[in-house]
């Protein structure tokens, strides 16, 4: 999945739609053998504002894009249709945020190495600083 920013947005929401990161957060909280996407869509749709609801198959390919980004892990199982997967957190809330920064970082650097440089320089301020020396 391509990582899209919204410097207007606050938060994951710079990254993600409302739904993925319900989606996510649903994950993150869960300890055990994992959740099915039914569990993580029926979740989801109970958190959405306004009488909003999301598509199953939403919901499905968002966690496969993240299971193929290793933001999520998951184990196959039978089932009476068939095959099923249960989804785990594979990276937590913090790991996923050093994810996305890594990840747009490393970008910025490859097609504007000198600006993106320049750019970190001067938003740094004083305690900042302090903090990539801790």
């Amino acid at each position: 999945m391509p990582i899209v920013i919204d410097p207007s947005k606050d938060g994951l929401e710079k990254v993600l739609r409302d739904y993925q990161i319900e989606a996510l957060r649903r994950v993150w909280k869960h300890d055990g053998e994992g959740l099915t996407s039914r569990d993580v869509y029926e979740a989801v749709n109970e958190r959405l504002d306004g009488g909003r609801s999301v598509s199953r198959a939403s919901i499905i390919n968002f966690l496969n894009s993240m299971c193929d980004e290793g933001v999520l892990d998951f184990e196959e199982e039978t089932c009476k249709g068939g095959m099923r997967r249960r989804y785990r957190k594979g990276m937590d809330e913090a790991a996923f945020k050093k994810y996305v920064a890594s990840t747009v970082l490393r970008s910025l650097m490859k097609d504007f190495p000198e600006q993106t440089v320049e750019a970190i320089k001067s938003n740094l301020d004083a305690d900042s600083l302090k903090r990539l020396h801790d």
